[in-house]
């Protein structure tokens, strides 16, 4: 695992938790109902899937290497 693996792992990862975020928000009709909690806790969660998801490789990095 490289800086280029961890790099690309992370800025998939806080996509993935951006994702899970406005998931979560947009089940609730109201944005007052939205339990932040939840939220939250559903994005880390997203984002350690993530992460785990990304060892087993990452297209970014496999076009790179094709390039080389």
């Amino acid at each position: 695992m490289s800086k280029k693996w961890f790099k690309a792992a992370g800025i998939r990862a806080v996509k993935t938790m951006a994702q899970a975020a406005i998931g979560m928000i947009g089940t609730n009709l109201v944005l007052e109902d939205v339990s932040w909690v939840t939220v939250a806790s559903a994005s880390v969660l997203a984002g350690i899937m993530s992460l785990l998801m990304s060892i087993e490789g990452l297209p970014e990095l496999t076009e790179d290497l094709e390039e080389e």
